[in-house]
């Protein structure tokens, strides 16, 4: 049986986070440099966001380039910032063939300028396409996050628009680059890594993760359908019992 099949349409993840890793050593193994593994990272990219659309997973969030990333030798850098560049303006018709909106989080300030550029004109491009919401995390960590968050919200109290007795969770969450998004219900991580990498760290409190030892560039849409297949076999308790969930 086709995999998809099996997928229960009525218990779909609405957030799925991936941490899409593996490129480089995938290039490696090849004998090519890393920078070839990136290039064929996108044609995962593009499978994945597809299959989402295909069976209606309405949030997919991508980490594309953390904060730590601008560490990583320069020209590796200027070519993933190259590539970047050019995904989007490739890229865009296929969003819109898709009806997916384009957002992006992260410190955006940091990018050059002609990435900042044709990113957010692929966002205005994409702002009415409501099938899905693919989110791109763009020289993005979660420690940064939420400390603009609590950095904001310390200006709020000092300037009196708020008590800090007024701060909750909900409150604090509407300082995040994520707000008006649900938290992800599954997080995937390719390569065989086991780690968070500093990614969502706040949103990923109750998903569930699942980790595969496929390298990105390999990674496709039943990887993804199989993914969720999973994610659908795990009870998720949320601090309860199985026996107050049956009730």
């Amino acid at each position: 049986m086709d995999i998809k099949e099996t997928i229960d349409k009525t218990r779909l993840p609405q957030h799925v986070a991936i941490i899409m890793d593996g490129n480089g050593r995938w290039a490696k193994e090849r004998g090519k440099l890393r920078v070839f593994g990136h290039k064929n990272g996108v044609a995962a990219v593009r499978d994945t966001v597809e299959g989402a659309v295909e069976i209606g997973v309405k949030y997919l969030t991508l980490y594309a380039f953390s904060t730590e990333n601008w560490n990583r030798p320069k020209l590796e850098v200027s070519a993933l910032m190259e590539l970047l560049i050019n995904t989007i303006s490739k890229e865009t018709k296929t969003l819109m063939d898709n009806g997916v909106k384009l957002r992006a989080i992260g410190n955006l300030g940091q990018l050059p300028t002609k990435a900042n550029d044709r990113l957010h004109e692929a966002m205005r491009k994409t702002a009415e396409n409501d099938n899905c919401t693919l989110t791109l995390a763009l020289s993005y960590s979660a420690r940064w996050e939420i400390t603009e968050a609590a950095r904001q919200l310390a200006q709020e109290v000092q300037t009196g628009r708020i008590n800090p007795n007024d701060i909750d969770e909900g409150r604090f969450a509407q300082h995040l680059a994520t707000r008006g998004m649900p938290d992800p219900e599954l997080m995937i991580r390719t390569s065989g890594e086991q780690r968070i990498s500093n990614y969502l760290l706040w949103q990923l409190a109750y998903a569930e993760l699942y980790f595969t030892e496929k390298m990105w560039p390999e990674f496709r849409r039943n990887d993804l359908f199989e993914a969720i297949v999973t994610y659908q076999s795990r009870e998720r308790r949320f601090g309860l019992t199985s026996e107050q969930l049956a009730k």
